[in-house]
């Protein structure tokens, strides 16, 4: 069974947190509706930065070597 990709789940919430943004910046909410929607903008950001941590502990896995981690800079090429 294959595994399931969690990116889309990701691109998601940065689109989600983008439009909560885009909702708060413009003004147009109240008080309690923009206390609202800036709680929903902070869970979305917990949920990519622990994303963004597990993706980052991923990597860490496959560049260790021999027990030690090397470090090799991402130069944006797969």
């Amino acid at each position: 069974m294959a595994r399931q990709k969690k990116t889309p789940a990701f691109e998601q919430s940065l689109n989600d947190l983008q439009g909560l943004v885009e909702r708060l910046e413009s003004g147009d909410l109240s008080l309690e509706d923009s206390l609202a929607t800036f709680e929903q903008g902070i869970a979305l950001t917990r949920e990519c930065q622990s994303a963004l941590q597990d993706a980052e502990q991923r990597i860490q896995v496959l560049l260790e070597q021999n027990g030690t981690l090397t470090e090799k800079p991402h130069d944006g090429s797969l």
